[in-house]
């Protein structure tokens, strides 16, 4: 029974997790597209783009916590969970790699186009799309 409410909560915190993640560098797309001048809206969209990784973090903490819970303490295991771990360790880099970019345009010194941001906007959707087949599928 246990089992069942530390997955449910670690499907939920995850979810809540990559939510996050995919906003955030829809923001970066938007504070690409500011004109040099327009002070008050970068410092909206900066504003979003703080509070929203700051909660992305908060919800990532349970999220790795419990999985790993589920992975140690349950002893889940098998050559897909290897291959999870791997994009785990991904979406955490994917997750750091975001605050580098909110700190460059903190610093105005962003030199990435909003189409590069699009690109970048759309890895969190590919790691959470591996990372669901491998669970739910288990392929090997």
């Amino acid at each position: 029974m246990a089992y069942l409410w530390v997955k449910a909560f670690h499907i939920v915190f995850v979810a809540s997790w990559f939510a996050g993640l995919f906003y955030l560098p829809r923001l970066f797309v938007n504070l690409a597209m500011v004109a040099p001048d327009s002070h008050a809206e970068r410092e909206r969209l900066l504003l979003m783009a703080r509070k929203l990784y700051r909660f992305s973090s908060l919800l990532m903490v349970p999220a790795v916590a419990l999985g790993l819970w589920l992975w140690l303490g349950f002893g889940i295991s098998g050559g897909w969970m290897h291959a999870k771990l791997l994009l785990v360790v991904g979406v955490l880099g994917y997750h750091h790699t975001c605050r580098s970019l909110m700190r460059s345009f903190e610093r105005l010194e962003n030199r990435r186009s909003h189409r590069w941001f699009r690109v970048f906007n759309e890895a969190s959707v590919l790691l959470f799309a591996a990372i669901v087949v491998l669970v739910v599928v288990k392929p090997f």
